[in-house]
């Protein structure tokens, strides 16, 4: 039996939303057939896009063959025949969204941050529970190949006790004066949600809490590099919002991370991402594909000596690990296991409340800052 699921997708005309959650995501589950339940139904989504811009939502509908789209979201979430919402616009409109589909009665998946403030994403949690609705957040670097790497050497116990995690992300996104932008203006306006902190520390919690040990306290330190950029119709504005990052996170059990976020940076590293995990038996070292490991039994004895040129190549020092499995487009491995939650109750951890744990950290972030001090990262109160 095959059935069809309705999936009201609002914002997806943004880079992100296009490429990830729509073409990798939704209309490849479809173009695959769509997903079997455990009692052998066929599910296939069907999507109608949601957007502001009539022309943009057209012209994205007609690329991909999607027969429904509208620029009334009060519309489509009147559909009865649709049960879940997506939302992936600024963060400044998605809590005002999410009111208006938990009051429609359906189920919400969002692209995070939550909302802008912790208090408003714990409200949106509460609301959306209360209302017996399944709820979640994108949370896709836990499925990127180079952390499923990790993961796998620190539930095999490679690392041995683990001490320090040094994460580097970044890469320079052009003011649009002359190249343009590869990211939103919105991204570097504060009133509209953007912001380094605010949007990196929400993946940063994530990430550490589900890899390495649950984040205690945080000192973060930001900075406005440019504070003026060009929009996407070439038009200067002021571009207010943080555009880099320099945390450091205390974890449970003694663990030290330390990332630095910035959109202001060139990148001379393996990826755009790398995350750098030292233990007492071994190191890795993992990108957004690729994973590097050094056992202690391998691990060389070098000597400081600033006065020769280092003949040597470290790089070589290390192994890489083989691709053992096939792995999947990670956002689209998290919406079908959404769907597999709302559909049969199948487990899915990351919902609201986690959401709102990636916007109280990026608050906090936000007050280091301010008050150039450590801050404690507090159990949130439900």
């Amino acid at each position: 039996m095959t059935e069809r699921l309705g999936i009201i997708m609002n914002g997806v005309t943004g880079r992100m939303g296009t490429n990830q959650h729509l073409v990798r995501s939704i209309l490849a589950i479809r173009a695959a057939g769509g997903i079997v339940l455990k009692d052998g139904t066929r599910v296939v989504p069907d999507p109608v896009l949601v957007g502001r811009n009539a022309s943009k939502v057209k012209a994205l509908a007609d690329a991909y063959g999607v027969s429904r789209y509208t620029t009334d979201l009060d519309a489509a979430l009147g559909n009865k025949q649709d049960a879940i919402y997506f939302d992936t616009v600024s963060t400044d409109l998605r809590k005002a969204n999410v009111e208006r589909a938990i009051a429609a009665g359906k189920h919400i998946y969002c692209e995070k941050p939550l909302a802008m403030s912790s208090a408003d994403a714990l409200e949106l949690y509460r609301a959306a529970t209360q209302a017996g609705l399944k709820h979640g957040v994108v949370q896709d670097k836990l499925f990127l190949p180079g952390l499923r790497k990790i993961r796998r050497l620190v539930e095999s116990g490679f690392f041995g006790r683990i001490l320090a995690v040094k994460g580097d992300f970044g890469y320079w996104v052009f003011d649009g004066s002359g190249v343009p932008a590869q990211r939103p203006s919105w991204n570097y306006r504060r009133k509209d949600g953007g912001g380094i902190i605010l949007d990196m520390l929400c993946h940063w919690r994530y990430v550490l809490d589900g890899l390495f040990g649950e984040v205690k306290a945080v000192s973060c330190y930001g900075a406005n590099f440019m504070p003026k950029r060009w929009d996407e119709e070439g038009k200067p504005y002021a571009a207010d919002a943080d555009d880099a990052a320099f945390s450091t996170f205390e974890l449970e059990g003694g663990i030290i991370a330390q990332i630095n976020s910035s959109w202001c940076t060139r990148v001379r590293r393996d990826d755009l991402v790398t995350f750098q995990v030292d233990g007492t038996a071994g190191s890795a070292v993992a990108g957004l594909t690729r994973c590097f490991i050094q056992p202690l039994a391998a691990t060389p004895k070098p000597v400081w000596n600033p006065d020769e040129r280092r003949q040597e190549n470290l790089f070589a020092d290390w192994q890489e690990l083989p691709d053992t499995e096939e792995y999947d487009n990670g956002f689209r491995m998290e919406w079908e296991m959404f769907i597999r939650h709302v559909l049969e109750g199948a487990p899915f951890k990351w919902n609201f409340l986690e959401g709102a744990k990636g916007v109280q950290l990026a608050e906090l972030g936000l007050k280091s800052w301010a008050e150039r001090r450590w801050v404690e990262v507090p159990k949130l109160e439900v």
